[in-house]
């Protein structure tokens, strides 16, 4: 009876604190956003360009970035909107999302990269799986359609980027995100065809993009023809034998999707030793928060990555509900991080023209978006948020 009691006292004070972090969190981020939508309105009043739909991140003089719906980074903002109407209820969070979402939707038929993953899924997704709408289904199908159409079967993957003399076929870490629209359009289409270009991704990816330490490079160039590998590189990060920290954390979090997808135990393996690297690696900084490379030479006199951070956090709260002996430490550690992120990488309140996050690093080798707030940091931390929430009710981190 001891022990049963301790453990529901240990229950009960895990959920007290992970509604505390939500509710601050949330609070917060609805300030912060309030702040936002009026700095985007008026910034849009303002440009020159009528194709500017959504926030990206700040210049270098604090001044608000549109991008076009285009952007990769385009589906984030309305995707941080589904999430705030998820947790608030306010219907003023779910329509500020619908508006900003059908901003995002005319990139269902853009096979111009992968990206049409990442636009599509955090904010059409977000708002199929918030209201049933047959209409985001739709839009969520044709998506994957486009998305096939950068199928190789040669290589086995996804194409990434398209003008790279350089690379044939590049395929980029970052495309294992890609894969759960993928996933998603099977689901709701029925169409098989989907799934198998997601698991055939996923193993080429497995089988090519990682050293023996199981760290990662960011930029895989392939044969388009024959399907091998033609030169390995980490185009964003330090070195092409660096690891990059937003390319580890994409592909912890890729795979440990990949793994509710399927079931498939290689899948939680490669994730577990993906997850063991970032946490056993030396230059992690007390706090959690990575600096933009694992092995960038001026640690620690680099900068970090809060969005890195936030991907991080947002994988290792599911990841442990599939792991048995390491589901603890995953927990405590995303946990770290949530407060790290919550209490030490925050913009001050109202300022930062409504960004949540701070000190994010984008592309520091092309000098771009260094110590910066950009708003996938935003968008994981809060899906992050919602994640620690739900686990401590006993509820599973994804919601259907």
């Amino acid at each position: 009876m001891k022990k049963i009691a301790t453990l529901l006292l240990t229950l009960s004070t895990a959920i007290v604190y992970a509604q505390h972090d939500a509710k601050k969190g949330f609070k917060f981020a609805e300030n912060q956003t309030d702040v936002l939508l009026k700095a985007t309105a008026e910034a849009k009043s303002k440009a020159t360009k009528p194709n500017l739909v959504t926030p990206r991140t700040l210049d270098s003089q604090g001044n608000l970035v549109l991008i076009p719906s285009r952007d990769w980074v385009s589906g984030f903002f309305s995707g941080e909107l589904w999430y705030l109407y998820e947790y608030t209820h306010n219907k003023k969070w779910q329509e500020a999302a619908k508006d900003f979402t059908a901003k995002i939707e005319p990139e269902q038929n853009n096979g111009d990269s992968h990206d049409v993953g990442f636009k599509i899924y955090t904010s059409v997704g977000n708002a199929y799986r918030l209201t049933n709408d047959a209409h985001y289904k739709a839009i969520i199908i044709t998506a994957a359609k486009t998305l096939s159409t950068r199928f190789n079967p040669a290589v086995g993957c996804i194409k990434s980027w398209d003008g790279r003399k350089e690379w044939p076929f590049p395929v980029i870490i970052d495309n294992m995100m890609n894969l759960e629209l993928m996933f998603a359009a099977t689901r709701l289409s029925g169409d098989s065809s989907f799934y198998k270009i997601a698991v055939t991704h996923a193993n080429t990816t497995l089988k090519n993009h990682f050293r023996p330490d199981y760290s990662s490079y960011h930029v895989i160039d392939y044969d388009p023809a024959m399907g091998e590998v033609r030169h390995r590189q980490t185009h964003q990060g330090y070195a092409d034998e660096s690891a990059w920290a937003r390319g580890q954390a994409w592909g912890l979090y890729g795979f440990t999707m990949c793994y509710r997808e399927t079931h498939d135990k290689k899948y939680l393996v490669q994730a577990e030793h993906i997850a063991q690297f970032i946490l056993n690696n030396p230059t992690l900084p007390a706090d959690k928060v990575p600096y933009w490379d694992f092995n960038a030479p001026g640690i620690p006199n680099e900068p970090r990555d809060a969005s890195a951070a936030a991907i991080m956090a947002s994988a290792l709260y599911e990841l442990c509900t599939y792991s048995g002996t390491n589901s603890k430490l995953y927990r405590a550690t995303a946990d770290k991080i949530v407060n790290s992120l919550t209490n030490n990488y925050t913009a001050k309140a109202g300022e930062s023209q409504g960004f949540i996050l701070l000190h994010s690093t984008g592309h520091k080798p092309a000098k771009s978006e260094i110590d910066v707030p950009i708003s996938y940091a935003d968008y994981y931390y809060l899906e992050a948020l919602t994640r620690q929430e739900r686990l401590a009710k006993g509820e599973h981190v994804i919601k259907p």
